[in-house]
């Protein structure tokens, strides 16, 4: 019988504590990490992304980092084809994989066995539907997507054109609705000697925790990254700009609210994401979830992760 691959999945809310810890277990497990954060797959994307720079990576190596262009496609498929093959290799070095990240659908790519649709990008239709909603907006194409495929449609957002057309597609490719390739969407995967950790804390300090991760972005230069940006041309109607952080930033650099309402705006819209966060992760019983603010140091939390880890391999 094969043996299976180990696998080390960290999540958590953003400004849990992600980073640190998951370099200081790499580090105690002889572990490499793979990102699975849908804006830190963007080149030129770094403060407003929160990216590890190579100094806090502390030689641990990095994987799914700066490997788009912010106006490139890149789909969960994608993700998971690549991950799955970092995954394999790093296990081939006997090193450790470990996930770190907090995008859930990235996440439940690896985790769960989810049908991805291969269906090849038809650019006359596509060139049609974004026509279509240049000219009569956004809720046109939405309301077409929901008489075709309803389900499909209460989950993407009306103002998602790049999920609307591609769900429009793979209806107008195959026959059927996207929503059919989602049906087991909550099969657990059996294919890795799987552990989850899931990091928390008190919910006051998290929140506290990311309007001062916020402010130190300001001062670090979020503002003259998103200038620099749409200086090179990319734009607010891209996935990557509409990402917490750069939609704000750009609301005030089009002089459509002031800075300080901006910030304000993008301090509230991560809390909410964190808080969407923990509630997508708490759906998985598999996560063994760590609060934390009951140990004195990131060493101590890492001491309890390499234990509890090393007793669900044995």
């Amino acid at each position: 019988m094969e043996t299976k691959q180990n696998l080390l999945v960290l999540v958590g809310p953003t400004a849990v504590g992600k980073t640190a810890i998951s370099i200081d277990v790499a580090k105690k497990l002889k572990g490499e990490i793979i990102s699975a954060d849908s804006m830190q797959i963007y080149k030129y994307m770094n403060i407003g992304t929160a990216k590890i720079t190579a100094e806090e990576m502390d030689n641990i190596p990095h994987y799914m980092l700066d490997i788009v262009y912010p106006d490139e496609e890149f789909t969960v498929a994608d993700f998971k084809k690549r991950a799955e093959k970092y995954i394999e290799d790093i296990n081939k070095k006997k090193k450790l994989p470990i996930i770190a990240g907090g995008t859930g659908l990235y996440l439940n790519s690896l985790v769960y066995e989810l049908k991805f649709t291969r269906v090849e990008p038809n650019e006359d239709l596509r060139e049609k539907y974004e026509s279509l909603a240049e000219l009569h907006g956004n809720q046109y194409i939405h309301d077409i997507l929901s008489t075709i495929d309803p389900a499909s449609s209460k989950r993407i957002n009306p103002n998602d054109r790049k999920r609307i057309i591609r769900a429009i597609e793979i209806f107008h490719e195959t026959g059927k609705p996207m929503s059919y390739y989602n049906k087991d969407f909550r099969k657990k995967t059996d294919k890795y000697n799987l552990t989850m950790i899931g990091l928390t804390m008190d919910r006051a300090k998290l929140y506290s925790r990311i309007n001062k991760r916020v402010d130190m972005m300001i001062d670090d230069g979020l503002i003259e990254e998103v200038r620099s940006l749409m200086d090179m041309g990319y734009n607010r109607e891209l996935t990557s700009m509409q990402g917490i952080g750069y939609k704000e930033i750009i609301s005030y650099l089009e002089n459509e609210i002031s800075l300080d309402e901006a910030i304000k705006i993008l301090k509230r819209n991560t809390r909410r994401y964190a808080k969407r966060q923990l509630t997508w992760f708490r759906g998985d019983n598999r996560i063994k979830w760590i609060d934390v603010d009951k140990f004195n140091s990131i060493d101590a939390v890492g001491e309890y992760i390499v234990d509890y880890t090393t007793n669900s391999y044995k």
